[in-house]
């Protein structure tokens, strides 16, 4: 299992961390998600996964969840 870290902008409040969490939990292979909110700002995403997710993952999730996007892409 190996762990990812990205990097979101957008995320708001404890309701934004639900939404991603639930999207990234559903795709395939993600066994957790921790989130370090920083509200209005560059919240930090760790995804551990049996396999690597690419960005396009990431960003799909990210869109089903909400209005949110990775930093520097």
């Amino acid at each position: 299992m190996a762990t990812q870290t990205f990097t979101v902008h957008g995320m708001t409040c404890d309701h934004c961390v639900h939404a991603v969490t639930t999207e990234l939990t559903a795709l395939s292979g993600v066994r957790g998600v921790s989130i370090d909110l920083d509200a209005g700002g560059t919240s930090t995403v760790h995804v551990d996964a049996e396999r690597t997710l690419s960005d396009v993952d990431i960003m799909k999730a990210l869109d089903e969840a909400g209005d949110y996007t990775l930093a520097g892409r």
